[in-house]
């Protein structure tokens, strides 16, 4: 059989619906606390309370995300989403206009906390939408689909904050914070519209085994553990570039080299999507994982920018082929009841490693330099392949039952 490709899962009726809507929505999500920092940032002149407020909004975040998610997989997105929105949007504002008034920084950080628990888990529903639209009779899809929506994320997490950062250079932080939780909320409520596609709720499935109702259990709490180890890989990463670049007189090649890093890893998943591979994916993973060991231990070697550049392209290339195995993993691991939540708690697990990190990592580069951020690195991505090992029977033995529609009784 030949491999399932993009363009025939996107012609798939109703897929290209919420697709698309859903990677406009996540370009926001992805623009949100970077531009609720600098929109802060602006207004106080100093780095101290845009830190405190963009923490309090990702702490938030990464707690509410899967509170959120249960009540999607609860009642539906068609009826979760929209409200769930709304009160996103009034957070926005309420955030802009504490911050027009010159509100002191506590209350600044309590109005960052609800702009972060209302957060549209838009990337964990459009995943859930695939596995709906594809787990009865095209499950060899789904690697692609979820590889797709691996590529789907690095678009948003590539144009997001490089947008964010334009509009903040240009004077304009407040349009950044505006436009972000536009394509949030407008993205999401084309998405909520698509109920062709959307996931039965579990208050509707009459054959439920309430003993199934937890997502934490079994393999998704080896894939929250990956996922932790994950945000620690990219939180320190994007530190330790910097400082590298810095030392070595070049401060202006950060960016630049992580959009070099950005665009390999779109690449890489795109053309991890394009063909159907023989390697069982908890295997995949194990390999991946080593693959993405060695590009790390490579960064401690490296002299300059441009060999740096060299090894970024490696460890980028990565990144959304591990994402793609993380969806493809969690959906076979979990009743369909719960999917949305089991998303959900892999995105908070990276979120809060991720905010780790960013605290760990300066202060191992204050003491050894850039090559200290780079070991955290190194540290995080070997944790992972030992994690992908010792987790490897239990990643290969899901309960693909507990995935797939049981009998309706009478």
């Amino acid at each position: 059989m030949p491999s399932a490709n993009y363009r025939s899962l996107l012609r798939t009726p109703g897929a290209a619906a919420f697709f698309l809507p859903a990677l406009l929505g996540r370009v926001g999500v992805a623009m949100t606390g970077l531009s609720i920092f600098w929109l802060v940032h602006a207004r106080t002149g100093t780095f101290a309370p845009a830190g405190l407020v963009s923490g309090a909004f990702a702490v938030a975040e990464a707690v509410g995300a899967p509170q959120l998610a249960r009540l999607v997989d609860r009642f539906g997105q068609t009826r979760v989403l929209p409200p769930a929105l709304l009160a996103h949007a009034a957070a926005v504002a309420l955030l802009v206009s504490l911050v027009a008034a010159d509100a002191s920084a506590p209350l600044l950080v309590l109005g960052g906390a609800p702009a972060g628990a209302s957060v549209p888990q838009l990337a964990a529903m459009s995943a859930a939408r695939w596995a709906h639209l594809l787990r009865t009779d095209r499950a060899t899809e789904l690697p692609t689909a979820f590889a797709l929506e691996s590529v789907g994320n690095a678009v948003g997490y590539l144009v997001g904050p490089a947008t964010i950062s334009a509009l903040a250079a240009a004077g304009h932080p407040t349009a950044g914070t505006l436009l972000a939780a536009a394509l949030s909320v407008g993205g999401g409520l084309v998405l909520a519209a698509q109920r062709g596609t959307a996931p039965t709720p579990a208050a509707d499935l009459t054959a439920h085994p309430r003993g199934d109702r937890s997502p934490l259990r079994g393999a998704v709490l080896v894939l929250i553990g990956l996922n932790l180890a994950v945000g620690v890989y990219f939180g320190a990463l994007q530190v330790s570039v910097t400082a590298f670049v810095v030392a070595h007189g070049a401060p202006g090649a950060a960016a630049a080299l992580l959009a070099v890093s950005n665009c390999s890893g779109l690449l890489a998943g795109w053309l991890y999507g394009l063909r159907r591979w023989r390697a069982a994916p908890p295997v995949q993973l194990l390999l991946v994982s080593c693959a993405l060991t060695t590009g790390t231990l490579l960064s401690l070697t490296v002299g300059s920018p441009l060999e740096l550049g060299l090894v970024v392209v490696l460890t980028g290339a990565a990144i959304p082929p591990l994402l793609a195995l993380f969806a493809v993993l969690t959906e076979s691991a979990v009743h369909r009841a719960v999917l949305t939540q089991a998303f959900s708690w892999l995105g908070s697990a990276s979120a809060a490693g991720s905010a780790v990190a960013a605290a760990v990592s300066g202060w191992a580069i204050d003491a050894l330099g850039p090559r200290g951020g780079f070991a955290l690195t190194a540290a995080a991505a070997a944790t992972m392949t030992l994690q992908s090992l010792a987790g490897l029977r239990l990643l290969r033995a899901p309960e693909r039952q507990l995935a797939r529609p049981g009998p309706t009784p009478d």
